[in-house]
């Protein structure tokens, strides 16, 4: 089965693509097996908007994490936060 293509809306209104392997590469990164990773990111695609936003991508993937370890939100909430000061230094 195919899937649209993806839009995410980011909080000040720009639209990119949608990449599941930042999903993936971010719960990873937090501690979650790649499994896991993979079907979170997978789900996220599957979803039947076309566009979303970053807060709904962002509350699916913390409900999926508790699921599986209910540490996982709040590392994956650390990683997110250090990502996004190192790209704000960055440009």
């Amino acid at each position: 089965m195919r899937y649209t293509p993806k839009t995410v809306i980011k909080k000040d209104g720009r639209k990119e693509p949608f990449v599941k392997e930042k999903i993936v590469v971010s719960a990873v990164k937090t501690g979650a097996p790649v499994k896991v990773a993979r079907g979170i990111a997978d789900k996220i695609e599957k979803h039947p908007k076309d566009e979303l936003k970053t807060s709904e991508i962002k509350k699916s993937v913390l409900d999926e994490l508790t699921l599986h370890n209910p540490d996982l939100p709040r590392r994956w909430l650390s990683y997110d936060k250090s990502v996004k000061r190192l790209y704000k230094h960055m440009y």
